[in-house]
């Protein structure tokens, strides 16, 4: 179904009917089903941003064993792991487990690379990378404490929910809200980032003076039909629950996919980058990439992110006069990026698909030396920039600690980063003057 944030109703096309009509909880639901209701939002939130869905299921999800500790694996929320590090820091790609050797899914490939705040205050951001080579069986999971954005790098994943199935391939994400239950079916090795957030819900930006149309559409977005299976799992099914930056497990004998029916607006949905609608300049100088946002989660501060989604798709290149690619740049922001396929304008060499980069608060960054001579130099005629890529950023007003696994145990860290600005020398000239032009007429 297309949309971004509509009030969706949906129904599994083999029970016609099974939406009640009228209302939303009655005494007897058709089918003989439980009525349960999803909330994202606190009830008295205003009518423009509550979020929460009817759901019509064979069995109330509150049917389970009690939940038990489980071992977290390299999934954290212990931002004090390891000193401090503004330095720049770049990640080779990070490796997949083969699964000739080791079987991995979904949640045991999770790893946390960074991030700040708290899930228990529900203010903060979490960044993760997950490598996986199988998939969930008789297993889903759930997130107690945030949304996540997913954003696949390397093979297809099918995520069955409650409200319905998605297929998602490189250069789609898909956004899983808080609470909602779900399973990863993988086809090959996989790989992909996450961009976890709390206490706040992923939401088109604000469009200002470019008018009603632009970056995002909403009718671009699409979220799941209803489907459900109506399975007994005598062995026993896991469902895993993210809690306060903890895992926790607990049994039950039936799949948690038995939504037979569901209506609101707190829904899962997914997003093809391709169909982004690029804005650049057209005159002169480089735009800041905010024009390049495609969902943001907002703070309290007007106009300050918990965290941006934001991309350099495919475009033209026709700015006049002007270094075009991006600008040395030093930010209160952390800048957290990720190579989905091709090759990055600024660092066409060491950042590769598969990898990241983070460039903390105030940390200095921009052009590598190749980047900056070729550039300085070019004859500016309009061009196609980053034809057959797509990087990405996540951006966030928090001060992001990096895990021991981000900085250690995964390996990945390219110690030697700072050296492609090492070569940048001084085009210092004292004797410089203007070249003169003749007096234009008015």
């Amino acid at each position: 179904m297309s949309g971004f944030g509509n009030e969706f109703a949906s129904e599994d096309s083999r029970c016609p009917g099974s939406l009640p009509e009228g209302q939303n909880n009655p005494q007897v639901c058709p089918y003989g089903l439980y009525a349960e209701q999803l909330s994202g939002s606190a009830f008295t939130c205003p009518r423009s941003t509550n979020k929460r869905s009817w759901l019509y299921r064979i069995l109330p999800s509150v049917r389970h064993k009690p939940f038990t500790p489980m071992s977290c694996g390299d999934l954290t929320e212990s931002w004090n792991e390891v000193e401090p590090d503004p330095n720049q820091l770049r990640w080779k790609p990070f490796n997949i487990p083969k699964s000739s050797e080791k079987k991995v899914d979904f949640i045991s490939g999770l790893h946390t690379v960074c991030g700040a705040g708290d899930s228990k205050s529900r203010n903060g951001i979490a960044i993760h990378m997950y490598t996986c080579n199988t998939s969930m069986i008789d297993k889903c999971f759930q997130n107690a404490d945030g949304d996540f954005l997913i954003v696949p790098q390397q093979g297809e994943t099918l995520i069955t929910t409650e409200f319905g199935k998605m297929m998602v391939e490189p250069n789609e994400i898909c956004v899983i809200q808080q609470g909602m239950r779900f399973s990863v079916d993988v086809f090959r090795e996989t790989r992909g980032y996450i961009l976890e957030v709390f206490g706040a819900h992923f939401e088109l930006p604000d469009l200002g003076p470019i008018g009603a149309n632009g970056l995002a559409n909403p009718r671009d977005f699409q979220t799941p039909v209803a489907w459900y299976e109506d399975r007994t799992v005598a062995t026993g099914y896991t469902i895993v629950n993210k809690y306060q930056g903890k895992l926790f497990s607990c049994q039950q004998d039936f799949s948690p996919f038995n939504v037979v029916a569901w209506h609101g607006n707190y829904t899962p949905y997914k997003y093809n980058l391709e169909n982004f609608m690029v804005i650049n300049c057209v005159a002169f100088d480089h735009p800041d990439p905010s024009i390049f946002t495609v969902l943001t989660a907002k703070s309290t501060r007007p106009g300050v992110a918990i965290a941006d989604f934001v991309i350099f798709p495919p475009r033209w290149g026709v700015a006049n006069h002007t270094f075009r690619p991006p600008y040395y740049h030093r930010n209160c922001m952390s800048e957290f990026m990720g190579l989905i396929k091709g090759h990055y304008e600024a660092k066409e060499e060491g950042f590769q698909p598969g990898g990241a980069s983070l460039h903390s608060i105030m940390t200095p960054h921009g052009p590598d030396v190749d980047c900056f001579e070729k550039n300085s130099t070019a004859v500016l005629k309009p061009e196609r920039v980053a034809e057959g890529t797509m990087a990405f950023m996540f951006e966030s007003s928090f001060s992001m600690a990096v895990t021991k696994w981000g900085l250690d145990t995964c390996h990945r860290l390219d110690k030697s980063y700072y050296k492609c600005w090492e070569a940048l020398k001084s085009h210092f000239n004292p004797n410089w003057k203007p070249s003169s032009k003749p007096a234009e007429t008015l």
